[in-house]
């Protein structure tokens, strides 16, 4: 049951052409934007590279790309980790082809925090699976990228997150609705913990699944909320997409 929500709702724009909806809430002493959309209606995609194959790292650069196709992002927002030359750590799907492998098990930092997931976009419905979930009965994702580790899995908290956790980063994520249908983008104002970022999701937006996606990095594009962040260049990028006026 999602509870009450008791803090202030700052702002709330929707913008009808898209069907995004984005906010900025509380959560105690923390404030989030969010942004959400209907993955049965929303246009949601995965972004790498340009037409020259060379990683596009920036918005501005992402939204060039789709005026020349006559799009527009809509939204956008980092999406899932990367090496230094910008390439996946794990999964990676674009427009139906697999550029990175599933990556399985534990390792070192943030990414091998294991559980750790896939955010799975299909025709109809959008997905944040567990690794071995997804790797157990694979879907046939249309975009995917792999991240970690799951803020929330199947309604309980990541196990390793402490509730007294004194670690605090801007952190941002994607959770979705058990059939899939609802997708909410969320990236922290002020450092946060991990725990109560899975909280937010869990309790205050009550999604059952959610994923983080990176911390230090963390930028997204919402004109809504007027923001359209910079900084280091980025490896892939979600990014919701619609015909240009």
């Amino acid at each position: 049951m999602i509870r009450l929500f008791s803090a202030l709702v700052l702002m709330t724009v929707a913008t009808a052409a898209s069907a995004l909806d984005c906010k900025e809430m509380s959560q105690g002493n923390n404030i989030y934007a969010l942004c959400e959309v209907d993955a049965r209606t929303a246009d949601i995609r995965m972004f790498l590279k340009d037409a020259q194959d060379e990683p596009l790292g920036q918005f501005d650069t992402l939204k060039d790309m789709l005026e020349g196709k006559g799009l527009s992002l809509v939204f956008g927002m980092n999406g899932g980790m990367y090496h230094d030359d910008r390439a996946p750590v794990g999964l990676f799907i674009e427009n139906g082809v697999q550029h990175m492998r599933l990556v399985r098990g534990a390792s070192p930092g943030n990414f091998g925090l294991v559980p750790n997931g896939v955010f799975c976009i299909r025709d109809d419905r959008a997905d944040v699976i567990e690794t071995e979930a997804y790797a157990a009965d694979t879907p046939d994702c249309d975009f995917a990228t792999q991240s970690g580790p799951m803020l929330v899995i199947d309604g309980e908290i990541h196990p390793k997150f402490l509730p007294d956790s004194t670690s605090r980063f801007i952190r941002n994520g994607v959770g979705t609705s058990a059939d899939g249908s609802r997708v909410v983008f969320v990236i922290s104002r002020i450092p946060v913990t991990f725990h109560e970022f899975a909280r937010f999701f869990r309790d205050d937006l009550g999604l059952p699944n959610a994923l983080f996606l990176d911390g230090n990095i963390s930028r997204i594009y919402a004109p809504p909320l007027n923001r359209d962040d910079r900084g280091f260049r980025m490896g892939p990028i979600i990014g919701v997409v619609a015909p240009a006026d």
